[in-house]
């Protein structure tokens, strides 16, 4: 039956109305919370306060004060007294694989074996126990042949379907042919590989938009794979870059004029030199990081993430090779060099490499071990981390605000945690939270 003249014209009227039509009264916002707590490390400075309390409202910081003053601010808000506890910004890890388990030895076993739904599913619950350790954002750089599962999973979580921490995802990561793994199959087995493969700048762009496009807010770019020593005390790790300057260039270029950043997989000083020169934003792993790289690096503000977990967990084994030693105590000189040199450092533990289930407050312990102060590894872990996570774009556009995470402060996200003990004196504070709230929501008790 054909609709009749007059309902074709009443028809997207009444459509119009129902979508202008008032909702349903929504229900009241909950009132603002006051958090008190006997100690407080707000992620900018070197010691903990006494006596500030904060202020939640929705899901922001609105003032840091006494008790007695932010009452008066906000008369009938809830106060909870979380007691004698740390308060501190919740915790960053800048360096995680979310879709790899990090238990299996066999790398291309691990794509073939696992579905990526299988995957997902698997990653969904290492973000729900990432936040409640303590864990309120994560930097996740690389699916690791997951596909684009990873934006997937920070989608669910954004729109509160699953919960975890804010997830900034760098979906597949790039690399050249032969340029990373898997790097040991037969010539004529098709096996899927962990990284996107793209030759050439054109291709590279090209890549760079399809990530994009499909939700990655960092570009992975592996600007080496394979490194050597040498008995060269200026230069004792060298590697070999996987792609030309201008394939390098390419790719920042093309990431950068979208807003996006660049991390890039650097082991030797080969590939950091090439990373440098191309302009990206951070330099993941860096143990052949030397004095003339650092200082680059200070000059033009590209952060460290060392990730050294995996070479703890490697040295908890007999090294039975030498030169795998070399390369682990190169990694704790890099970190020191990094330090002293002031070199923005941001915690990454490289989770996924190495299995979820040892936890991710094991990297900041591991920074202090590694030569960094108590405080200085909480910064890693909160300001300077946060600040790794804000956008890349010109500050006179208006939506060019911080991320807002990683420190205590008015407009910041309430995203907040409470430890025993104190974080300053023993790092190892950090491996007993209690409370844990994302944007003023609180996930543990």
């Amino acid at each position: 039956m054909k609709p009749s003249p007059a309902s074709l014209v009443i028809l997207p009227l009444l459509l119009t109305a129902a979508a202008h039509a008032q909702p349903a009264d929504a229900p009241p916002e909950p009132p603002p919370i006051i958090l008190k707590a006997a100690r407080l490390f707000d992620g900018k400075g070197d010691a903990v306060k006494t006596g500030v309390a904060v202020l939640v409202s929705g899901d922001r910081i609105a003032a840091m004060g006494s008790v007695a003053t932010l009452e008066k601010a906000a008369p009938g808000a809830k106060i909870i007294d979380l007691g004698d506890v740390t308060l501190l910004p919740g915790l960053i890890d800048a360096h995680t694989h979310i879709m790899s388990t990090g238990r299996d030895d066999d790398y291309a076993l691990h794509l073939i074996k696992e579905s990526v739904v299988t995957r997902a599913i698997g990653a969904t619950a290492r973000a729900r126990a990432a936040l409640l350790s303590g864990f309120t954002s994560l930097r996740d750089v690389e699916s690791e042949g997951a596909m684009y599962a990873d934006a997937d999973l920070a989608a669910a979580i954004d729109s509160g379907v699953v919960p975890g921490p804010r997830l900034q995802v760098a979906t597949r990561g790039l690399a050249p042919t032969g340029g990373y793994l898997p790097d040991d199959i037969a010539w004529d087995v098709m096996v899927p590989t962990g990284a996107q493969i793209a030759d050439g700048p054109d291709a590279l762009r090209q890549a760079v938009r399809e990530q994009i496009s499909h939700g990655a807010r960092w570009i992975k770019i592996y600007a080496d794979f394979s490194m050597y020593l040498t008995t060269n005390p200026a230069r004792p790790l060298r590697s070999m870059p996987n792609f030309t300057g201008d394939e390098l260039a390419a790719i920042v270029d093309e990431a950068h004029r979208h807003g996006v950043k660049v991390a890039a997989h650097a082991m030797g000083w080969d590939g950091i030199d090439a990373a440098l020169k191309a302009g990206v934003d951070s330099i993941e792993h860096g143990n052949g990081l030397t004095e003339d790289l650092a200082g680059r690096m200070v000059a033009k503000g590209v952060a460290l993430v060392p990730t050294v977990t995996p070479w703890v967990e490697a040295a908890k084994k007999p090294v039975a090779n030498p030169r795998l030693q070399k390369v682990i105590d190169l990694g704790k000189a890099a970190v020191a060099r990094a330090a002293k040199r002031g070199v923005r450092i941001a915690n990454g533990s490289d989770a996924g490499s190495y299995p979820w289930e040892n936890g991710l407050a094991g990297e900041i312990v591991a920074l202090v071990d590694y030569g960094l102060t108590p405080a200085q590894a909480l910064r890693a872990a909160t300001s300077v981390a946060g600040s790794l996570l804000d956008r890349r774009c010109p500050p006179e556009r208006a939506e060019c605000e911080r991320e807002a995470v990683g420190v205590i402060a008015p407009r910041s996200f309430a995203d907040l945690i409470a430890v025993e003990g104190d974080p300053v004196k023993d790092i190892k504070a950090l491996t007993k939270v209690r409370w844990v709230m994302k944007g003023g929501v609180v996930y543990k008790e």
